[in-house]
């Protein structure tokens, strides 16, 4: 009996001691860990959101960069990170391919983390060398279905949005391509802009730019509805590909056991940086578009999550792609 009464205390201590620890964070520095290089679009988002989280919280966010094997290293170590809401993760929809592009993934993203919300969704543009013979998606797609042996399809390596998106619309015409793989977006843009590679499916982030300078031909953007900041451009829905929709959505995480009261914290400051006007202009630049304030939440990013993986999952498998 007094063994059982000593279990209870010490049970309510430490319940007690996790909602004083919920009350009082943050008390230092919170580390924002991102998967990939600096100055790709996921490191751009973590840093602008990063300074308006921390003027919420109280407490500098400090962004960090943790490369290698396709983000999974910086994943796998936020999953076994300490749950005290002191490191915390941003990725990108490579947490929904990962199950299917790895055959041994070291983490489950549904059982793994604690979800914080979604923050930011940048679209993809359907691009074709300047001189490509057609004029609109459905001229270029009947050219790609007469010249099939002869079109080469670019792509940023192996699992990257852009070989991703080239893959769902490979399989929304039903057409099998030479797809070629670069180390990046930089050198996959450089030969189309060369006419060394035929098509490209990229971020706007990257293309507007060069679609504005007619350096690139543009045939659709991936989203349902036009973009702003190419108003004149269909998307590939309208155009005939119904559904066709790929954005490069990102989330933010947790490890999982992260009280709740923490996740509450840490969501309301990101719902609060995403209202920062300094942050919106920027996603104007950027052509980039901030979710509904519902996916902004824990529940909006797991209910997404889970969609993208039933959504990628068979066109990963049909194509028997690997990464590891």
């Amino acid at each position: 009996m007094k063994s059982f009464i000593k279990l209870i205390s010490l049970t309510a201590l430490i319940g007690l001691s996790s909602i004083t620890q919920a009350q009082q964070y943050p008390t230092r520095p919170i580390t924002l860990v991102v998967p990939f290089a600096a100055g790709g679009p996921t490191d751009v988002a973590a840093r602008m959101i990063s300074i308006p989280m921390g003027k919420s919280l109280g407490q500098t966010v400090i962004v960090e960069n943790t490369v290698g094997a396709g983000g999974t290293v910086a994943t796998q170590r936020v999953a076994r990170a300490n749950p005290d809401g002191y490191t915390i993760f941003i990725h990108h929809m490579g947490m929904a391919t990962a199950p299917a592009l790895y055959r041994k993934l070291p983490f489950d993203p549904l059982k793994d983390f604690e979800y914080i919300g979604q923050v930011i969704d940048v679209p993809m543009t359907m691009l074709g060398r300047k001189d490509f013979p057609a004029n609109n998606l459905q001229e270029m797609i009947a050219y790609v279905k007469a010249h099939k042996d002869k079109i080469s399809l670019a792509n940023a390596g192996l699992g990257a949005v852009s070989h991703l998106c080239g893959m769902l619309f490979q399989s929304a015409i039903g057409v099998e391509l030479n797809t070629i793989p670069y180390k990046g977006t930089g050198p996959a843009l450089n030969d189309l802009m060369g006419g060394q590679v035929d098509l490209l499916c990229d971020q706007t982030t990257q293309t507007v730019p060069l679609i504005k300078e007619g350096r690139v031909k543009i045939f659709g953007v991936t989203t349902m509805k036009r973009l702003s900041a190419l108003p004149n451009v269909p998307t590939m829905d309208e155009q005939g590909l119904k559904g066709f929709e790929v954005k490069v959505w990102h989330g933010i995480y947790a490890p999982k056991g992260t009280p709740p009261a923490i996740v509450e914290k840490i969501n309301a400051a990101l719902r609060s940086a995403l209202q920062d006007p300094a942050v919106k202009q920027r996603m104007v630049d950027l052509s980039v578009e901030i979710p509904s304030m519902d996916k902004v939440s824990p529940q909006g990013l797991q209910t997404h999550l889970e969609a993208e993986i039933q959504k990628w999952g068979p066109v990963i498998r049909k194509a028997g792609i690997y990464a590891d």
